[in-house]
């Protein structure tokens, strides 16, 4: 195990605990897919509040663990080889996670591929869609009078989320009866876009009903219940 005073991260987020992980998050949906993650497997972490209203995420010593300053980022004391791992990119985070506890990535090389695949979809499409439409409809660019840009995201997520519905009809999960990785990174975004963004009425979700069968599945199970509040944001945050 090496030393975590090595990381100049740990001088702004000192560790209690430096023989676990060690998380730097805010829950968003990128951030929970990490802690979400971390309880479901059991293994040993702790959490660092990273609270973008004080641009923590800009300062000196996160840019150190992530020059791209975005959350969630990790820093594995017990890492490959027993020496310390630093991480970043929430879906390079769940393959790590998954590789080092044996859990939530089939063991049939095809299944593992395909299960990447969806992994990816929702990296590259899920989640930056998503995100786009929440800013014009939730933030800044709700103010635009010009609703085009809105609209041309509003339509983008309609359609992920028909891909979803379909790859969902006769299947529990994305991968079919188990639950993996796919699950952790691609539900967040949407329970996100329909709670927090208040969007659904605009993306049509009472259409997908699988969809809608599988999120509230996915609320229900305690890792997740637990991992969507981790790390806790101050009542002022």
């Amino acid at each position: 195990m090496s030393n975590l005073s090595d990381f100049p991260i740990t001088a702004k987020w000192p560790a209690r605990h430096p023989d676990r992980i060690q998380l730097y998050s805010l829950p968003t949906p990128n951030g929970v897919k990490a802690s979400i993650m971390l309880e479901e497997t059991g293994l040993p972490y702790e959490p660092h509040l990273v609270r973008f209203d004080a641009d923590d995420q800009l300062s000196p010593e996160f840019l150190s663990l992530n020059p791209n300053n975005k959350i969630p980022a990790i820093i594995d004391p017990n890492g490959p080889g027993g020496q310390a791992l630093a991480l970043w990119e929430s879906g390079a985070i769940l393959l790590y996670l998954a590789d080092k506890s044996g859990r939530f990535m089939p063991h049939d090389a095809a299944l593992r591929w395909q299960t990447t695949q969806w992994l990816m979809f929702q990296v590259g499409g899920v989640g930056p869609m998503f995100g786009q439409l929440g800013f014009f409809h939730k933030f800044a660019g709700k103010d635009y009078e010009d609703k085009r840009p809105r609209d041309r995201y509003a339509a983008e997520a309609r359609r992920l989320l028909r891909v979803l519905d379909q790859r969902l009809d006769g299947r529990d999960w994305i991968m079919g009866a188990d639950y993996t990785v796919a699950d952790i990174a691609t539900w967040p975004w949407v329970n996100n876009l329909v709670g927090f963004y208040g969007a659904a009425d605009l993306v049509g979700y009472a259409d997908f009903r699988h969809v809608q069968r599988v999120v509230e599945a996915f609320k229900q199970r305690p890792a997740v219940a637990r991992g969507l509040n981790i790390p806790q944001r101050p009542a002022a945050a």
